[in-house]
């Protein structure tokens, strides 16, 4: 479902999509609009997930590594 909002862009950027909206194959102004928002959208989504990965790989660098062999290691050892 859409929903109806005012967008305001700059003056050039309007005139350029009224002259070229059809020579692009748009069937309407808003379409155009749409379009050129959601390609906005994704490029934030994305941005967004890449510093999230970054924050927690830095988290991930920064916690206690924990010593997986240490239950192997011991004077019991060679009795197993």
């Amino acid at each position: 479902m859409l929903v109806q909002t005012k967008v305001q862009i700059e003056k050039e950027s309007y005139e350029f999509i009224k002259k070229t909206h059809k020579e692009l194959k748009y069937r309407s102004l808003s379409e155009y609009v749409r379009d050129a928002i959601n390609v906005k959208i994704c490029e934030d989504r994305r941005k967004l997930r890449e510093m999230k990965m970054a924050s927690a790989m830095e988290a991930f660098a920064q916690a206690p590594v924990e010593n997986l062999f240490e239950s192997l290691e011991g004077e019991d050892f060679e009795e197993r």
